[in-house]
């Protein structure tokens, strides 16, 4: 039977716990492989034919050293080693031509090492991949399909595909689970330790997590709403905003962060000028029963523009194993990443840097695995970049 259970968060807590802070260097880049852009099977459809970047994105997941991609311009998905040789590729025929080096649908008593099927993909986004190597992605349905909730007034437009490790296609998840309703506009996806899938959403008044056991069975929901969140001991009246939603990789857990601004006022006038960063704070939230269960203090993030020194929020990179969060912002130069490693259990906190080039920055996407290590997809006008930094040692080991 499945167990359902419609969380709904409102409460307000008044503790914010402080946090032992340690420094450490940057982390050493390893340059894995690069794919040029274009149509074939080897390459990614980053950007149209006349250059111009494409409608749907590309988006990507690394496990066991492989990389899963989901190409949504070409409507494929693929799967490289760390060395860049494509292993296997499930792409739509009426968008891709046909594979050349890959063998396509074999039957189960062929022997073959680089293999592809065909399926017919709408638009693949985010993607996930389990321990057993199945793989999760979102795809949108046709514009015939698409629905509204009247009560959240959100579009309904998202499935995830369920594919198993060597690209066949078992069934689709929607809200309810197997074959079930679409979702809202879907901004995260993850495969846990138990290889449960949570699918992330937003709706006009928040957030929603989807959480479904390993067999796709839905276990529970959980609704935050944006109006209503955790308050300051030290200032009840600030103004809160929900900046992300994150899941553990190894617990039934999120991790939401919340930041916190003031209104500032002209002293002649007692106009109001604009807003200033107060603080952020991680929320660790328990899923199947929807209560707060932690709070770890995130300092704001020091520069220096204009003869003036500012503060402004971090990012949220993502989350490892144990409790831990990597959170970033972009350096004035535009050559890199600081870091900020925070452990949710101990409130450690460490910080570093990552380097990178302007120009890689055209087309990014970061992505952290539950054992800590930091990969990155980079673009500019003819490749895509993949790379990785071992932040696994950076922030001790997430097992």
């Amino acid at each position: 039977m499945t167990k359902m259970k419609g969380l709904v968060l409102i409460i307000t807590v008044l503790l914010v716990f402080s946090c032992r802070n340690t420094g450490i260097g940057s982390v050493e880049r390893e340059d894995r492989f690069s794919l040029e852009i274009g149509p074939m099977e080897d390459q990614l459809a980053l950007y149209s034919i006349e250059g111009n970047r494409g409608i749907k994105s590309i988006s990507f997941t690394m496990r066991d050293g492989s990389f899963y991609i989901s190409d949504g311009n070409s409507a494929k998905i693929v799967r490289y080693n760390s060395y860049g040789n494509l292993l296997f590729m499930i792409y739509n025929e009426e968008t891709n031509p046909p594979p050349i080096t890959l063998r396509p649908n074999i039957t189960g008593s062929e022997q073959v090492t680089r293999w592809a099927y065909s399926y017919p993909l709408e638009g693949p986004g985010w993607i996930t991949v389990d321990s057993r190597r199945h793989i999760f992605v979102e795809d949108r349905l046709p514009l015939q399909d698409h629905r509204s909730d009247t009560e959240t007034r959100a579009l309904l437009d998202g499935i995830i595909l369920h594919f198993d490790q060597n690209g066949r296609y078992i069934n689709f998840l929607g809200r309810e689970g197997i074959g079930g309703s679409p979702f809202p506009r879907i901004v995260g996806l993850t495969s846990t330790i138990r290889d449960e899938i949570a699918v992330t959403c937003r709706v006009p008044d928040g957030w929603e997590i989807y959480w479904f056991n390993s067999s796709g069975m839905h276990l529970y929901i959980v609704k935050i709403s944006s109006s209503e969140v955790p308050a300051l001991a030290d200032w009840p009246e600030a103004l809160a905003y929900i900046d992300s939603v994150t899941v553990s990789p190894d617990s039934r857990r999120l991790y939401m962060k919340v930041n916190y601004s003031r209104d500032t006022f002209d002293q002649s006038t007692n106009a109001r000028t604009g807003s200033e960063p107060i603080s952020s704070v991680i929320w660790t939230l328990n899923v199947e029963n929807g209560s707060y269960i932690g709070s770890v203090e995130i300092p704001l993030y020091e520069t220096f523009e204009n003869n003036r020194h500012n503060k402004v929020f971090y990012s949220v990179m993502g989350a490892a194993r144990n409790g831990k969060l990597l959170l970033y912002f972009p350096v004035e130069s535009g050559n890199g990443n600081s870091l900020l490693f925070v452990d949710t259990h101990s409130r450690e906190q460490r910080r570093g840097f990552i380097h990178f080039t302007i120009d890689e920055l055209r087309y990014n996407d970061f992505f952290l695995s539950p054992e800590g290590i930091l990969s990155a997809m980079f673009a500019d006008n003819f490749s895509v970049k993949f790379v990785w930094w071992r932040t696994d040692r950076f922030i001790g080991e997430a097992h």
